[in-house]
């Protein structure tokens, strides 16, 4: 299982296509998500305190382009990440959950 963050307006989108593109796929070539235990990071660095975000659980198994990668900047640990490499069939994605910041706009780590 791997996560992606996403402002509630694009999900709607995506759910009126029939498939999510994310912010970056057209400027980057790739959709960025993380391991479900790392989200809160890039979380609290891209969007803290925004309270209109989603958490976009998807099964990797269901996505052809999935690749695991350094993190731009690299994260000290050596830790990768993995970017969809094309659109993310909405097939894929398993649950769509609320992401609400804490009261310091930093995001939780999940359980």
């Amino acid at each position: 299982m791997i996560v992606h963050i996403c402002p509630a307006a694009d999900w709607e989108a995506a759910e009126d296509k029939g498939f999510y593109e994310g912010d970056t796929l057209a400027t980057e070539g790739f959709i960025h998500c993380s391991p479900p235990d790392w989200v809160h990071v890039p979380a609290t660095l891209r969007f803290r305190g925004r309270t209109d975000l989603l958490l976009l659980e998807i099964d990797d198994a269901k996505v052809d382009s999935v690749i695991w990668e350094d993190g731009v900047p690299p994260a000290p640990d050596g830790r990768r990440f993995p970017h969809v490499y094309g659109r993310l069939p909405l097939s894929a994605v398993v649950r769509v959950s609320p992401y609400p910041p804490l009261e310091d706009g930093s995001f939780p780590a999940l359980a």
